[in-house]
């Protein structure tokens, strides 16, 4: 071979993408012997202790909490910083319609826990280092992706080429992945953008994910580990633009405002932050030798903070069928076997998505008639313990089609 023509790197499985998901499927093959090579664009870095928090935080579930356990990063993720929250509230400005959740009504130790995104992408970039079968290539550039259904190539900035029969899209909402396998999206914009920011209230966020429905669209405000609490403002595209251009004192009153003092004064509030609100579905998620999982497949509205959550369970499905297949001596490249993992997670993510869109339809909608029905809805659901405790209990990921890396032991 000559010094002019680039070495190519053969593995099983090319992960592009070294995101929350891209990692969690990375791990779960890696513990599997698959050899996987991670293509990301930034190398994580440490978040270390005396930084601020960072604005994007999830709201990980049971079942993502056990997929992390399982993939022995939950430590790492606890040991840095996470908010365990065991109540949330959730009520309609319009009225007084509300809905309460408890963790000790539903007999665990608590309904999730709020995690900045760097800590959960860097305790599993953690795990996967620890791995033999895992390269992590990053940070890295990628300037061409020749999918083929019998083996893709992907070319780096750096010159080097890599092949593998299987290309997993873990890119995010801009996947190029998806892009270079021409695979159609069905997207809808909610004209709307998610305002982001740390603040300081008063009172004490009581371990509490609180979330107000305003005609405007929802505020939550999510605890965190220091007293201060996250919050996800989801507003008309005009109302978030004029929110951020706000100085602090009067974006601080507007907040206190909206949020109807519930925590008492916002005293203090960080940086702000935007980013368009976009429902997006791929038509499909693969075709021969390639899959898509996470925000390259789906994305939805964040006022049930579902969509981390349904990512991960796209990586633990994956990984589950692809060693299932391998364990058969199939080709984890057939899409025969990528289908099953369609079919596992498609439906699931679709009524999610669907839903979050309902959600988001009734309660921005202000005629009379539905907002009394509406508040009216939310008073009976919490008071009928059975039907209130299922909702939560499928929201945690406690139940359901789950794969077997993300099921509580006993299952």
């Amino acid at each position: 071979m000559s010094q002019t023509e680039p070495q190519m790197q053969q593995y099983d499985v090319l992960i592009i993408g070294g995101g929350m998901v891209g990692l969690t499927l990375a791990c779960a093959l890696g513990r599997g012997a698959v050899r996987v090579a991670v293509v990301e664009a930034y190398e994580p870095q440490e978040p270390l202790a005396d930084e601020d928090y960072a604005l994007r935080v999830s709201a990980i579930n049971k079942s993502s909490q056990q997929v992390f356990e399982q993939l022995q990063a939950w430590p790492g993720m606890l040991q840095r910083r996470a908010c365990a929250y065991q109540q949330m509230h959730v009520w309609d400005a319009t009225g007084d319609g509300k809905i309460h959740f408890d963790a000790a009504d539903l007999g665990t130790d608590g309904l999730g826990h709020i995690i900045e995104n760097r800590v959960v992408q860097y305790a599993l970039y953690e795990q996967a280092r620890q791995l033999d079968s895992v390269e992590l290539i990053c940070p890295a550039e990628v300037t061409e992706i020749d999918y083929q259904p019998q083996g893709s190539h992907v070319s780096l900035r750096d010159g080097r080429c890599l092949s593998a029969p299987l290309l997993v899209g873990a890119d995010g909402a801009q996947s190029a992945v998806r892009q270079a396998a021409q695979i159609e999206l069905e997207q809808a914009a909610y004209q709307q953008k998610g305002v982001v920011a740390c603040v300081k209230s008063a009172r004490h966020h009581q371990d509490t994910a609180w979330q107000r429905f305003l005609p405007s669209g929802p505020l939550a405000f999510l605890p965190l580990s220091d007293g201060r609490c996250s919050i996800v403002w989801s507003a008309d595209d005009q109302r978030a633009d004029e929110l951020l251009a706000m100085d602090e004192q009067t974006f601080c009153r507007e907040l206190e405002q909206a949020f109807d003092y519930t925590l008492g004064e916002v005293e203090a509030v960080s940086e702000r932050a935007a980013f368009p609100l976009v429902r997006r579905h791929a038509t499909h998620y693969v075709k021969p030798g390639l899959a898509l999982i996470g925000d390259a497949a789906h994305t939805i509205h964040p006022l049930a903070g579902q969509g981390v959550n349904l990512g991960i369970l796209d990586a633990a499905a994956l990984a589950e069928v692809l060693l299932q297949a391998r364990s058969r001596g199939q080709k984890l490249s057939s899409i025969t076997t990528l289908r099953k993992y369609e079919r596992w997670r498609r439906a699931d993510n679709t009524l999610m998505m669907y839903s979050m869109s309902g959600f988001k339809n009734l309660f921005s909608n202000q005629q009379p008639g539905l907002s009394l029905l509406r508040n009216a809805g939310l008073d009976l659901v919490n008071g009928l313990g059975p039907i209130k405790h299922r909702f939560m209990r499928h929201a945690m990921g406690l139940e359901g089609d789950l794969p077997q890396m993300a099921r509580p032991l006993g299952w």
